[in-house]
């Protein structure tokens, strides 16, 4: 009987993956992956967007990011249940599903983990869930109300989001502001009242004259550039938000009394983590429930990704892929991988 049965490693799958192999080493490995166990899902993946600011921080060992490698980047996978384990009951193979799963063509993953894509949403629509679950998260806390004045300062992927979030929300006006006019162009076709280039105007005169010296009402700080956190705190208003949605690499001395204290400022953090485990209430749902309320709002077209799509290119192009968002933050947002040939 014995020799009719195989080795464990010949029930593994042969799959490739993205590693940071070093700082600023990006390459693709062989690696195995054995079959699923109870509760599991295989996955092959068809695309896999690029995180461009938390990813290419990691890559370049910036500050606060855990700088020991190597590392396996990704968490916004989507692709097609291959095998499923014992005890799974909602997805079956052939489900097309999303997952925070990392770039590799293929993965496994909690079946709870991983969420059927709606019908009508192409495989690279649907990798964006987890960007928008992120920014769903800050945006909430900001309470808005309709009518209030928005300023998204960082219109990167996770800006553009919010972006469109605050204007689902009845934010007017909303107001987009970043270094590169690539990403301005975005955020007008996105819903953008006002657009604003600090390299050309002078940005805290500008944003006074749309809002009539008083400031904006809600500031989401998108950058991760702790240079803009003081920034961000001129242009608040008085009794503001200042929504931190960015995640800041390094640190920054700020005068808390004139420019918080005086103003009677609300700073809310609004990292990812920061969520409920089990049970949604109406300031923090849980990561589960915005990843299924992503999805809805992408077939619902209520949220627009394909315009934030810049390149498709294969994962043997990785290296490149990361050298571009990089490099070329005036031409290029998101850059989705895919692993069809894989």
């Amino acid at each position: 009987m014995w020799e009719k049965t195989p080795p464990v490693n010949a029930l593994a799958h042969v799959g490739k993956r993205v590693v940071f192999r070093k700082p600023n080493m990006v390459e693709i490995e062989e690696f195995e992956i054995s079959p699923p166990g109870p509760g599991e899902v295989l996955i092959r993946t068809i695309s896999s967007l690029i995180s461009p600011g938390t990813e290419t921080a990691f890559l370049q060992a910036l500050p606060n990011t855990p700088k020991h490698f190597p590392q396996y980047p990704g968490y916004s996978n989507a692709g097609i249940v291959i095998d499923v384990g014992e005890g799974v009951k909602g997805l079956k193979k052939g489900d097309r599903v999303v997952s925070s799963a990392q770039h590799a063509s293929v993965v496994v993953m909690k079946d709870t983990l991983a969420y059927k894509i709606p019908k009508g949403i192409s495989f690279d629509e649907a990798s964006f869930f987890n960007l928008i679950s992120i920014a769903l998260q800050g945006v909430r806390r900001a309470l808005l109300g309709i009518g209030e004045s928005v300023l998204v300062l960082g219109l990167g992927l996770v800006g553009q989001l919010a972006l469109q979030l605050s204007r689902l929300n009845g934010a007017i006006p909303l107001i987009g502001v970043d270094l590169y006019d690539y990403r301005l162009d975005v955020a007008k076709r996105l819903g953008a009242d006002y657009v604003i280039n600090p390299r050309r105007d002078d940005l805290i005169s500008e944003v006074m004259k749309l809002t009539e010296g008083k400031g904006v009402d809600v500031v989401i700080e998108a950058t991760g550039n702790p240079e803009c956190i003081p920034i961000a705190f001129k242009l608040a208003g008085t009794c503001g938000r200042v929504i931190l949605l960015g995640s800041t690499r390094g640190s920054n001395t700020i005068n808390f009394y004139s420019e918080v204290h005086r103003k009677g400022l609300f700073i809310i953090g609004a990292h990812n983590s920061a969520r409920p485990t089990h049970e949604s209430h109406k300031l923090f749902w849980t990561k589960h429930d915005d990843c299924l309320l992503a999805l809805r709002l992408i077939a619902s077209r209520r949220i627009n990704v394909n315009e934030l799509i810049s390149l498709r290119m294969s994962y043997r192009r990785a290296p490149e892929a990361y050298e571009k968002l990089i490099k070329a933050k005036n031409e290029v947002l998101g850059i989705i991988l895919k692993w069809e040939d894989a």
